[in-house]
């Protein structure tokens, strides 16, 4: 390949983009690395991933989120304090002032798809200013082919530029700091974080949007894997409450560990790669993922380097409990190549319940999984947003609120007919805290995790007997293989059963509570689950 394969001057003037210097054009992971070392973004570990830092942020910057509120999407967007609307006439005097700031520069651009399916793929193009953040993109999305290149016209645009902020006087943004999503103009402005979460996140945001409204295809914050017989089990849930780490299974092949969709073929992953959360990492309990920091082509973020040694220290936690890889999907060796599987049998809930009242695994009815869906109720983990300290109790609609532009409702009610159509079998998954709340008991074993979670899959607990709940109205199993029985009822695991009753009643009290937002959108059955 020669250097004018890759950098080009010409090509981004639709964007409103003239003048800038050198143009890296989808550029490969080699090149990539050259120029993340030399423009000093980052250090090569000592077997060949790369690491680097994020700076002030080092999770999404939640609150800095907006969408422009124009005529083509505001009657659809369930605006709110998550969704917050941006005004169209200070967006354009934002984007003008950014383009501005690009005359000169050095830009890295990735043209590649979201979206595993040819179906409903999106072309996507990341134009970013920092190499590393466009070998993200690479790790992140489907990367095209050389064909595909050639004819690739960009769906949707963002653009990723760190070291340009704005002003709140100005520009009517809260801070410095900007994701701003306009669906008219089909472009996503990012600014004052060089946290590369807020890529990807910003295009599921895009796809929660355009696949539910367009294509009636069910948008999922999820992680999917497949069985030998071609079994899909899919994981519901938030960072930090298991996602990547219970899909990534030996014995099961991954489809994708974070975002899916589920049209009438089956589901299929949106991505073509993994962003795990990698704190604390064990050899032993996550080998797959463990073996991914020591790649060419991962990257480490807010990773402890000896900068001498080059050798990584997954355990410090100093900087960011935050810490970060990110990797093409084919790092992990059982894999589903295409991104796409069949029509799930299995789906899993999974909460990191901070309170430790829920049980480590409960059978849901359909009514019971519609409620817990839209519930989403967990724990949000450390260091996973701006100012998350330690687990704080949270409910986060579809198990994902900050992505979901539309109304809960719309992915409840697909979620729900998929569950009716396909018999598909549900389950919550408490990975959270066990014999007492956050500070008092323990967090589960993710060995645990796994072995409950396998027996639901195969079939094994429906060989089992049941307790109910007596707060929950849950269907908890008396015993799993591996899986010690008294800690499957989580009231016999506390010292203090007065005190795990009155603690179960207030999170019920919180469900209803935080429950009553849905009760004219769902059916009775749904609403009287709690």
């Amino acid at each position: 390949m020669k250097l004018n394969d890759i950098t080009r001057g010409t090509g981004l003037e639709e964007h409103g983009i003239t003048n800038a210097n050198l143009i890296y054009w989808t550029p490969p992971t080699s090149v990539l690395y050259e120029q993340i070392v030399r423009r000093g973004e980052g250090l090569v570990t000592h077997l060949g991933a790369v690491a680097v830092k994020t700076g002030h942020y080092t999770g999404r910057a939640a609150n800095e989120k907006f969408i422009v509120d124009e005529p083509s999407c505001h009657d659809h967007v369930n605006w709110g304090k998550v969704n917050r609307p941006f005004d169209p006439a200070r967006f354009e005097g934002l984007y003008k002032r950014m383009m501005a700031y690009l005359h000169g520069k050095d830009l890295f651009v990735q043209d590649c798809f979201a979206g595993a399916s040819p179906d409903h793929r999106l072309p996507v193009r990341i134009i970013t200013e920092r190499a590393w953040h466009s070998l993200f993109a690479r790790n992140m999305f489907v990367r095209a082919t050389p064909e595909e290149l050639e004819s690739h016209k960009p769906g949707f645009t963002v653009i990723d530029m760190p070291s340009f902020h704005a002003v709140p006087s100005i520009d009517g943004t809260n801070t410095e700091t900007f994701i701003i999503v306009n669906f008219a103009q089909r472009v996503i402005i990012i600014g004052g974080t060089s946290y590369a979460g807020e890529i990807k996140k910003s295009i599921f945001t895009i796809l929660n949007y355009l696949l539910p409204h367009d294509k009636q295809v069910m948008s999922m914050h999820c992680s999917a894997n497949a069985g030998e017989k071609g079994d899909v089990a899919i994981f519901f849930g938030l960072s930090g409450t298991g996602k990547t780490t219970l899909s990534a299974d030996p014995r099961r092949k991954l489809i994708g560990d974070d975002e899916h969709g589920w049209d009438d073929k089956g589901v299929f992953n949106f991505e073509g790669g993994c962003y795990a959360k990698i704190i604390k990492l064990s050899k032993e309990s996550e080998p797959e993922i463990y073996e991914t920091t020591r790649r060419f082509g991962t990257i480490l973020e807010n990773v402890a380097i000896d900068t001498v040694s080059r050798r990584i220290d997954l355990d410090e936690d100093s900087f960011t409990e935050n810490t970060r890889a990110s990797y093409p999907i084919t790092h992990i060796p059982n894999i589903i190549r295409s991104g796409m599987g069949g029509h799930p049998t299995t789906i899993i809930m999974l909460t990191c319940d901070a309170f430790g009242v829920l049980p480590p695994i409960a059978r849901l009815s359909p009514d019971q999984a519609m409620y817990h869906f839209l519930s989403g109720y967990t724990a949000k983990v450390a260091g996973t947003e701006a100012g998350i300290t330690e687990p704080q109790a949270t409910f986060s609609t579809c198990f994902g609120a900050p992505f979901m532009a539309l109304h809960p409702s719309v992915y409840g009610n697909l979620l729900g007919r998929k569950i009716a159509d396909h018999d598909v079998n549900c389950w919550l998954v408490n990975t959270g805290w066990s014999g007492g709340a956050y500070g008092v008991g323990s967090r589960m074993k993710i060995s645990y995790s796994r072995a409950l979670v396998n027996a639901a899959i195969d079939g094994t607990l429906g060989e089992v007997d049941y307790e109910k709940d007596a707060f929950f109205g849950l269907d908890i199993p008396k015993v799993c293989p591996g899986v010690p029985a008294e800690i499957l009822n989580p009231r016999n695991t506390w010292a203090d059963k007065a005190r795990y009753d009155e603690t179960a009643a207030d999170l019920v009290e919180r469900f209803r509570k935080n429950f009553e937002q849905y009760r004219s959108s769902v059916s009775e059955a749904v609403a009287r689950v709690l």
